[in-house]
């Protein structure tokens, strides 16, 4: 009888080791704040950066050369487009791992999520398509042709529109989100890289980054055209646009800084140095601080938004290109 008790006990310990080992993985990180998630080119992974400690508290792997980031509405998926892999990784937040890998066109690289989620675009920059995928199937729902060398893509507010630079074109085609087909294209400055839209989505911003200086352009999108341009630093690629759209947030590959643009004046009224080659970047939920991948320093810079100062400088993985936060 105790020879079957011992037996027994050592069992149970056994199994609870095990649902241990194998939980540890899974389990999810408790966090003050929420998640910044950095895609690193060279090490082919995502660093998870807690943002109430700017710390990298997860490194993800995921296929080769990731630079696109899109997050679910509902933040529990954190899609990833793979450049060399073809294919956009799905990562489940809360046991933090890839749980799928779907087919999506050659070379995807930026990605755009419909409002509600349902639908992904991601950009193929050597394919010259966008592939569109059903997100709650993974299947490929269109291939939508662009022009030469897309690179990004932003939707409007209402999700009507998608916007796709085209860098050796230097053009934005304008994709109409229900028919899934081109419906204009727009001439910009020299390469463009990186779009946003106003808040009301009556505007929308492209940064050219081969022209010397870079140029900002504005877009009416209801006319189609651009109707102003602002000279900015050495190649601009990122923008990020306040939620009450006053200010705008422009990235610098060359300039190694982000500058810092009254929307309305459209005039520069700041210069905020960061790491090297800052490229993609994202706002916490209450804006307080911006999160800008620098790839050639392999980190995050981290700006307090109310002082125009870099408060952290986070280590990440090889070669970041872009960062999301959940909204």
């Amino acid at each position: 009888m105790q020879t079957t008790i011992h037996r027994n006990g050592r069992c149970l310990v056994w199994l609870l080791s095990w649902l241990v080992a194998v939980l540890a993985g899974f389990c999810p990180i408790a966090s003050a704040g929420p998640m910044a998630y950095a895609t690193n080119e060279k090490s082919d992974d995502v660093s998870v950066i807690d943002t109430a400690t700017n710390k990298v508290v997860r490194t993800i792997k995921v296929g080769k050369r990731p630079r696109g980031v899109a997050i679910s509405p509902d933040g529990r998926r954190v899609y990833i487009s793979n450049g060399n892999s073809d294919s956009v990784s799905v990562i489940d937040v809360e046991i933090g791992k890839q749980i799928e890998a779907w087919p999506a066109g050659v070379d995807p690289e930026g990605l755009a999520l419909s409002p509600d989620g349902a639908r992904l675009f991601a950009v193929n920059e050597n394919g010259g398509t966008v592939t569109v995928i059903d997100t709650g199937r993974g299947t490929t729902v269109a291939t939508i042709e662009v022009q030469t060398e897309p690179e990004w893509i932003a939707i409007s507010p209402n999700g009507q529109v998608a916007y796709v630079s085209n860098e050796t074109s230097s053009t934005i085609s304008v994709i109409d989100t229900l028919a899934l087909k081109v419906v204009a294209s727009i001439p910009v400055a020299k390469n463009p890289r990186g779009i946003a839209f106003s808040p009301d989505g009556k505007l929308a911003y492209i940064a050219s980054e081969q022209t010397e200086p870079g140029v900002l352009s504005v877009i009416d999108v209801a006319k189609r055209q651009v109707v102003k341009t602002i000279q900015v630093g050495e190649r601009p690629v990122g923008i990020a646009v306040t939620r009450d759209g006053s200010k705008l947030y422009v990235s610098h590959g060359k300039s190694n800084a982000v500058y810092v643009i009254d929307a309305h004046a459209l005039a520069i009224t700041n210069k905020i140095e960061v790491g090297q080659r800052a490229w993609y970047m994202a706002f916490t939920p209450d804006e307080s601080r911006l999160y800008v991948a620098c790839g050639r320093s392999d980190a995050v810079s981290v700006i307090d938004v109310k002082t125009g100062k870099v408060i952290a400088t986070v280590p990440v993985g090889k070669m970041p290109f872009a960062v999301a936060i959940p909204k």
